[in-house]
């Protein structure tokens, strides 16, 4: 008797606006072309780690097209080539990807879908050296992976910031207050880029370009002296002045990235108050990007990531990422991805355009 192919889906890395989405229409598809089983790990590579798992069936996915977050869960702590273990007080930092090979064949795991960031899809290609017949499907709301025009979550991501920089413009109006919204963005300024002209920023601040702080307070100062006595600034949490490093919240020893940013707003709110001497406040959108029912757009997109990452298992298309150029799918090697984040060329055609109209970048 033949035996019955298994499939294994996790997630990995933040949570992002979608996951669902991809997590149901590959089952579906899987279910309905290959008549195959479908398993979840469960908390991203933690579960493949340490073999916690659950079985997906139609019932499973089912209502789950405008869920936010995953049902799977996730990490973004977990890595198997580089996991985090206590001994006494101490932290180590050990290998255990032979457990989580062991545990793959032992499950007889026939493909393994792995729908994250850059991080987790820097581990999908170890993984696939290591002999693993992996496919990875992108997301994150950054925007900022390689070999792929958009990923999905980053659309709900703009839509939400865009939200809150419109509702700030109304207190920055009425107190005449220069309004700072910090939005995530640690190596690419995607989302501030985009919500900053979608929201009529004055001032977009990305990591792809070091301001000149003294630019912007002339920037401030001269919009005060023309009578717009407010100024809206959009800025991503890895955006810093020129000289200066990022500013890092906290750092999280365990985690693969252990530099934890945030707080950039507020840096450049007590440096533009003490130069122009106008009132600064900061709003911080953090983690409000990240959740929610997604938007129609990310839903239509995670869908057909989901059925294309199917379509791959089917055509054994391993080793490769579902990427989108130039509207059309097509396999990324993962290798290519690995390589690290796509940031913003400073020829963009939305920097230029936002020059055009006079928002200053800070420099």
């Amino acid at each position: 008797m033949k035996r019955k192919m298994r499939v294994a889906i996790l997630t990995g890395g933040g949570d992002c606006p979608g996951l669902n989405a991809v997590i149901r229409a590959a089952t579906k598809k899987i279910i309905n072309d290959q008549g195959a089983e479908v398993i979840g790990f469960k908390d991203g590579y933690e579960g493949l780690i340490n073999n916690r798992y659950r079985r997906l069936n139609y019932k499973d996915v089912s209502g789950i097209l405008t869920l936010g977050g995953t049902i799977l869960g996730t990490s973004n702590i977990a890595n198997p080539y580089r996991y985090a273990t206590k001994v006494g007080k101490r932290l180590e930092f050990r290998d255990v990807s032979k457990k989580a090979l062991r545990n793959i064949k032992r499950l007889k795991v026939d493909c393994l879908i792995c729908i994250g960031g850059d991080g987790t899809l820097h581990i999908a290609s170890k993984l696939y050296r290591d002999a693993v017949p992996v496919v990875g499907v992108p997301k994150t709301i950054d925007n900022d992976i390689r070999g792929t025009d958009t990923t999905f979550g980053f659309d709900t991501a703009v839509y939400i910031a865009t939200e809150g920089i419109d509702r700030i413009h109304t207190t920055a109006q009425s107190h005449h207050r220069i309004m700072i919204v910090e939005v995530m963005g640690r190596t690419a300024g995607w989302i501030a880029l985009y919500s900053g002209l979608a929201g009529g920023g004055d001032i977009i601040l990305i990591p792809e370009i070091p301001y000149d702080i003294e630019k912007v307070a002339r920037v401030v100062k001269g919009r005060n002296k023309k009578g717009k006595k407010f100024s809206i600034i959009v800025i991503a949490e890895g955006a810093r002045e020129k000289g200066r490093d990022v500013v890092v919240k906290r750092i999280i020893k365990e985690s693969t990235i252990q530099a934890r940013l945030g707080g950039v707003g507020f840096a450049l709110e007590e440096r533009l108050e003490e130069i122009t001497g106008l009132a600064t406040r900061t709003v911080v959108m953090g983690h409000l990007l990240r959740g929610g029912t997604p938007t129609p757009f990310d839903r239509i997109l995670a869908t057909q990531l989901g059925t294309k990452a199917a379509e791959f298992f089917e055509q054994k298309k391993f080793g490769c990422m579902v990427g989108i150029r130039g509207g059309k799918f097509v396999p990324v090697p993962l290798r290519e991805v690995a390589k690290g984040p796509r940031v913003i060329p400073l020829n963009h055609t939305l920097i230029k355009a936002g020059r055009s109209i006079n928002t200053c970048f800070g420099d």
